[in-house]
């Protein structure tokens, strides 16, 4: 994979690629956009299969960011790190520390916090060489986990989805079927439980999935079955990709509308082909933005109830793009984007 091609082509500002001999750090720095404010986004540690795939995901994950801030109308642009290794065995202190010194090194360009294998006590972690991250411990001024508020947000987005694609007003009754039973999957897990959902779910790791059938009464599923069952909402909360060539013509929900990153693998394809079955697909960008939500809120200075007046704004925001895609004969994807480019380019000319 050519950085500078792919740059160009994905329209980023800046790739820094970071090294630290003393703890094999190993990361990726991508800058997407930073028209509207400094880039935020999250940092995953992740155990990838090669450095261009490492690549690929960083430089998706953070056009995506761009995107995602712009359309929930935060003043901040996209960022995204991507940390490269087995976490069990490389992640500690001493390696969170040496990431927050590069972090630290781009003046405030790039604002981190918590993604997959990263939590809120490796951002104190991280926190100790820079004042540029968020999602930190309520202890130390931050607003802690944030995946309850991206899972607020999947949830209005679900009702505004069901409301358009369905004529429902309620969730009562309806089936769920949640990929992925991580902390945003379990937290949206029960949110519908409390409205009366029935729900499905599967995890690669099964005491996660096992942990939401306790708690919430689940059916435990097989991790390559979920997509393809009968239920009202599949909603796909695990990593990127699950979208595809392969698993869309097995789908048989009506509604796709889940917390996880890059769910198409062919952007450019898949979401037409939902819509050619008249599945409605609500774009990840713009549904899983409550967590981004909630991290700016903490940098600006936090007020819980604003935080959630803002997410709870996502069913909304979702709802106009629906009709939005139906007026101009396009995906919600064409339509989300459009809206993005929009903001970003009356950002450009003022």
């Amino acid at each position: 994979m050519k950085i500078l091609s792919s740059m160009e082509e994905m329209g980023h500002e800046q790739v820094v690629h970071c090294y630290d001999p003393a703890t094999q750090l190993r990361a990726i720095i991508a800058i997407h956009n930073t028209t509207l404010g400094p880039a935020l986004g999250g940092s995953r540690f992740w155990d990838y299969a090669s450095e261009e795939a490492a690549l690929f995901d960083v430089l998706r994950l953070s056009r995506g960011m761009t995107y995602k801030s712009a359309v929930a109308g935060l003043p901040l642009g996209g960022g995204k790190a991507v940390l490269l290794g087995d976490v069990q065995r490389l992640k500690t202190p001493q390696l969170l520390q040496a990431f927050g010194r590069f972090v630290n090194r781009l003046g405030g360009r790039y604002i981190t916090a918590e993604d997959v294998n990263m939590c809120v006590e490796d951002m104190t972690e991280v926190g100790k060489e820079t004042r540029f991250v968020t999602g930190k411990p309520h202890s130390q001024g931050g607003s802690g986990d944030p995946s309850p508020y991206t899972a607020l947000g999947i949830y209005h987005g679900i009702r505004a989805a069901v409301q358009h694609r369905l004529g429902k007003s309620s969730l009562s009754g309806l089936h769920v079927a949640i990929q992925g039973c991580g902390s945003v999957g379990r937290n949206l897990a029960g949110l519908l439980h409390a409205q009366g959902v029935q729900l499905s779910v599967c995890d690669i790791a099964a005491a996660n999935a096992q942990r939401v059938a306790d708690q919430y009464g689940a059916r435990i599923v097989p991790v390559d079955q979920i997509h393809r069952l009968a239920v009202d909402v599949l909603s796909p909360c695990a990593l990127g990709g699950s979208l595809s060539s392969v698993t869309i013509p097995e789908i048989q929900a009506p509604v796709v509308a889940g917390g996880a990153n890059n769910q198409l693998l062919n952007e450019n394809t898949d979401g037409k082909a939902l819509q050619e079955r008249g599945i409605l697909w609500a774009p990840d960008f713009v549904i899983n933005a409550g967590g981004v939500i909630n991290v700016y809120h903490e940098w600006s200075g936090y007020d819980e109830k604003k935080v959630t007046q803002a997410v709870m704004g996502i069913e909304k925001t979702l709802g106009e793009l629906f009709l939005q895609a139906e007026k101009e004969h396009c995906t919600p994807l064409e339509a989300s984007m459009r809206r993005g480019d929009a903001i970003l380019q009356r950002a450009k000319s003022a």
